[in-house]
């Protein structure tokens, strides 16, 4: 059986002109065609919209106005895709080559039926593109919603989900929804997929880097619902004693 899946991409910004275009190089580049491409726009008040109107990239929806702040514009997202997989890709960040889409439909091409979830790796680059590292915490083999235990192991922008079992993102959360979103879609999931493939280049600023702490707190709060407040408390104290140890 051959498949064919629709990739909804989906990108958040808000006054992001400066860092918006190697994210739309990227999209107009890939040679898998079988795309949708949603910009949703919290009221930039620089010439975001414009840069993008201008790229080249067809864009299937366009929103631009305020909203309650990053997950509520994914929210919007979600809503309005079409496809068969939604695939966040943030102002800034990246498809890492142009062939990426098509791997992953490659990956899947002995399945019968569409997976639930895609996923692979994460590059991470600077600000003129330059490769800096691989992402700390690597993809696991096999991925279900127990993983998360140890931390985010998959970047958000190279997980891929079904959008038919696609929740809302929970808004209760300002800063780490997507870890909450991602072990609610794999707690559904039967068929989760390791592409083996860098899927995205991660520009290293984003939100929760620039408010790591709060962000710490949340994600504490989010694997406590999922795993345990003891269990979570453990092994964040194991985290804490082998970052002392590795120094």
């Amino acid at each position: 059986m051959s498949l064919n899946p629709k990739f909804s991409i989906i990108t958040v910004t808000y006054n992001a002109a400066s860092v918006i275009t190697p994210t739309l190089q990227s999209i107009a580049a890939q040679r898998y065609r079988n795309i949708e491409f949603l910009l949703i726009d919290g009221g930039s008040t620089d010439n975001t919209v414009e840069v993008a109107r201008n790229s080249g990239v067809e864009i299937a929806t366009l929103i631009s106005e305020r909203d309650k702040g990053l997950y509520d514009a994914m929210n919007k997202g979600i809503a309005r895709a079409t496809g068969d997989y939604l695939c966040f890709l943030n102002a800034g960040d990246s498809f890492h080559s142009p062939d990426v889409l098509q791997q992953m439909v490659d990956a899947i091409a002995d399945k019968q039926e569409l997976p639930d979830i895609l996923y692979g790796e994460t590059a991470e680059v600077d600000e003129e593109r330059r490769f800096v590292r691989m992402r700390r915490l690597q993809a696991p083999e096999k991925l279900n919603w127990r993983s998360f235990r140890h931390g985010m192991l998959v970047c958000h922008q190279a997980f891929f989900a079904k959008r038919t079992i696609a929740p809302m993102y929970d808004l209760n959360y300002r800063l780490s929804a997507d870890v909450d979103w991602c072990i609610r879609l794999m707690k559904v999931s039967k068929d989760i997929v390791n592409t083996h493939i860098i899927i995205v280049d991660y520009l290293q600023n984003g939100l929760s880097l620039q408010h790591h702490r709060a962000s710490l707190i949340e994600r504490f709060r989010i694997m406590a619902k999922h795993y345990g407040v003891i269990q979570t408390t453990l092994r964040h104290m194991w985290f804490v004693i082998r970052a002392v140890i590795k120094r």
